[in-house]
């Protein structure tokens, strides 16, 4: 978590590091945006968009949330493993721009064109990964350029996303592609930091067993998976398709599982981790087993475990880690941390409830209250240090002691 010094300049501390405005606006839009999206759902409100509602849904949460929030993470991560300075100033306010014009160019996009649209929303994605590819190469920090695997599919799940929409009416191998793709994304960076702070904080806090090693069991399961999702992707609906995706859930569970997790409970900041990326076998699971029998196991229980539950869990709980370390505060995720964590669980688990249960509506209205409270409470709790410096050393411990002595006062 180490941070490179930054470039001095006359712009705010939100522009700064990538992570503090594409972190604030995308957990500010994720919980705005299921706001909306239940009304739209019911019919009482309209957007000003070609896409269908469902569409429109989908394709924000995929492509608007999870791009601000990985464009965020990829921002602050590879400064750390380059050494060089982060994007920060003009070129920042740039890629925000991109991403907002992207956002009104979904809504909008009945009166701008189709065409239109997708070259304004799919511009974000071109620039992202070009200026990650720009600095992981000036950094000669080949071994990650890995990661532009995934960001290069979702740029091409989001162009085929508006092809889709605009020919046949409605996405379809889009939408699975890029939740792939995504979730590919978890696997591998998910798969790095939550054994590594899961070691860093055993071995200070609780000696013991402590999580496997990166081996070729990894590389296997990572493997495994994408195939599966491949296959998904293009036959979701064929029974080996299925056998492939339950057969990647157990391998990833098996994985999770290597991770010693359960010695974590006395940490919430990490045991989040494990519980965010638990829901990638969970979604596996339940999606193979849709293929499978789909009369008894809804498509819907495996798609939203792995969007709101791998994807919505383990981003947030990134972002939150992520917000306290960079900003210079404790690790420690506190009453506030704990309360985001649990409003981003529940939803995922009452989401996946609500696919089993449809005529149980009040799930569902259940599910998006406790979305809303996690990504708007993030936004009150944490917001205030994207925007304000990062903290100088002791001065975290210098206000906590003063609070303490106010308290004692009172």
């Amino acid at each position: 978590m180490a941070i490179p010094r930054t470039r001095p300049g006359n712009y705010p501390a939100i522009l700064s590091y990538g992570f503090r405005p594409f972190f604030l606006l995308g957990a500010l839009y994720a919980g705005v945006t299921i706001l909306f999206w239940l009304p739209l759902f019911h019919g009482t409100v309209d957007t000003a968009s070609l896409f269908a509602p469902v569409d429109w849904h989908i394709h924000e949460m995929l492509f608007g949330y999870a791009g601000a929030v990985i464009t965020g993470f990829l921002l602050t991560a590879i400064p750390n493993w380059t050494g060089r300075l982060p994007v920060q100033g003009a070129p920042l306010v740039m890629l925000v721009l991109l991403w907002l014009a992207g956002r009104f160019a979904i809504f909008f996009s009945a009166t701008i064109g189709w065409t239109a649209a997708m070259a304004v929303d799919g511009a974000f994605l071109i620039a992202v990964a070009g200026a990650a590819a720009v600095e992981i190469a000036a950094g000669r920090n080949w071994r990650n350029l890995k990661v532009l695997a995934p960001v290069s599919v979702l740029f091409a799940a989001n162009l085929l996303f508006h092809l889709e929409a605009h020919f046949n009416g409605v996405s379809d191998i889009s939408r699975r592609l890029a939740i792939g793709a995504i979730v590919l994304l978890i696997m591998i960076i998910g798969g790095r930091i939550t054994p590594s702070f899961t070691r860093n904080w055993l071995v200070r806090a609780n000696p013991g067993r402590l999580p496997v090693p990166f081996s070729r069991f990894d590389a296997a399961t990572i493997l495994l998976s994408a195939l599966a999702l491949t296959a998904w992707t293009v036959v979701p609906d064929h029974p080996a398709t299925g056998t492939a995706l339950v057969a990647a859930a157990l391998i990833n569970a098996a994985r999770l599982a290597r991770w010693a997790g359960d010695r974590t409970v006395r940490d919430p900041l990490v045991l989040v981790l494990h519980l965010s990326y638990a829901f990638v076998p969970i979604g596996l699971l339940l999606t193979g087993l849709a293929s499978i029998f789909p009369q008894a196991v809804p498509a819907a229980a495996g798609l939203h475990a792995l969007g709101v539950g791998a994807i919505g869990c383990m981003t947030l709980s990134v972002m939150v880690r992520a917000t306290l370390g960079h900003t210079g505060r404790e690790l420690r995720a506190g009453a506030d941390g704990c309360a985001v964590f649990g409003a981003i669980l529940a939803a995922a688990v009452l989401r996946i409830c609500a696919a089993f249960l449809p005529e149980q509506t009040a799930l569902l209205h259940l599910s998006a209250a406790a979305w809303t409270i996690a990504f708007l409470g993030y936004v009150l709790l944490f917001g205030g240090m994207l925007l304000r410096p990062r903290l100088r050393v002791g001065e975290e411990e210098g206000r906590n002691v003063l609070a303490r002595l106010m308290t004692k006062r009172a």
